[in-house]
């Protein structure tokens, strides 16, 4: 069995897999609890409490694989990038496996999408998958033949932190982010930037979804909005395919739920890439809001084959 755990800034998801990927019928188990806010102490009872919960539900002893925001840093073995501040300088994974009694397998929550796609999600036939997230944050993880690559820095797939490709004047310098530069693409492709985006061309404060529904009744503004989002989403993704050449791009997070983004991304995409007939397919999550706790899961090895190119 495998045991996948997915820590969020307001919840914390388990879920039990059987061994081998399968297209359905595969989880055994799914349980959440709300996360401990600012309580690292508490985070690291919630975890070890869902595992042992899980493990007594089923009857089985898993493996345990972990999605956190941030990622491990290589150079001082601490959680960096976090958005959950409380993880950030922590020794998470050591600390988790000491809390737990056994090795654990820990990655970025946008690796585990890609990973949860590309084993047996949208993109299981692809060789090369760029998984994206676009939610409250903007993500990304790069997997090839089943295989996460994250790179020498642990950075591998963060193109939200780029600056937005062929910026217009009207989009110079662009917002702050919270990495502390301007105009990265998370800041103008983030659910937060739609918003910001809206409200500045004369709307009200509306969130996506609204923004979205707004467009489909036939509201001007959020409809120009929206076509504006499309085409910096292109011209970001374009920047990917122009370096990465992946397989398939399969979209999560909450606005990957804008049916509107498949039906305009692909000629979108024409504009920008080096070639002007890529044909990239964009594809929605196959399992959606479960992709980053289903990757967790597959972070130890497939049949004997390890899910991350680095080892």
């Amino acid at each position: 069995m495998r045991i996948g755990i997915d820590l969020g800034g307001t919840k914390i998801e388990a879920i039990a897999l059987t061994d081998t990927p399968t297209s359905a019928g595969a989880t055994f188990l799914r349980h959440r609890v709300p996360t401990p806010v600012g309580e690292y102490a508490g985070i690291l009872n919630a975890v070890a409490e869902l595992v042992a919960f899980t493990e007594r539900e089923t009857g089985q002893i898993g493996t345990v694989g972990i999605a956190t925001p941030g990622a491990i840093s290589p150079s001082t073995g601490l959680l960096k990038n976090s958005n959950s501040t409380v993880l950030n300088g922590k020794p998470l994974d050591r600390d988790l496996e000491t809390r737990l009694g056994k090795q654990i397998r820990l990655e970025n929550d946008a690796n585990c999408f890609a990973l949860s796609e590309a084993v047996d999600g949208a993109a299981a036939e692809a060789r090369v998958v760029f998984g994206v997230i676009l939610g409250t944050g903007v993500g990304g993880g790069v997997v090839i033949n089943r295989q996460l690559h994250v790179g020498r820095n642990k950075i591998a797939g963060e193109w939200g932190h780029n600056p937005l490709p062929w910026a217009r004047a009207d989009e110079l310098p662009g917002a702050v982010c919270y990495c502390g530069k301007r105009g990265c693409i998370e800041t103008f492709l983030s659910g937060a930037g739609l918003t910001r985006d809206y409200r500045a061309r004369g709307g009200q404060q509306m969130s996506a979804v609204a923004i979205a529904n707004a467009a489909e009744a036939g509201d001007t503004l959020a409809s120009e909005c929206l076509n504006v989002y499309q085409d910096r989403l292109a011209r970001s993704l374009a920047s990917i395919i122009n370096v990465l050449d992946p397989d398939v791009i399969v979209l999560g997070g909450g606005l990957s739920n804008l049916t509107c983004l498949y039906s305009a991304l692909p000629a979108l995409l024409n504009s920008y890439t080096f070639s002007a007939d890529a044909g990239t397919p964009i594809v929605r999550a196959m399992h959606g809001d479960s992709s980053g706790v289903r990757g967790a899961a597959w972070l130890w090895p497939i049949g004997g084959i390890s899910t991350t190119l680095s080892e």
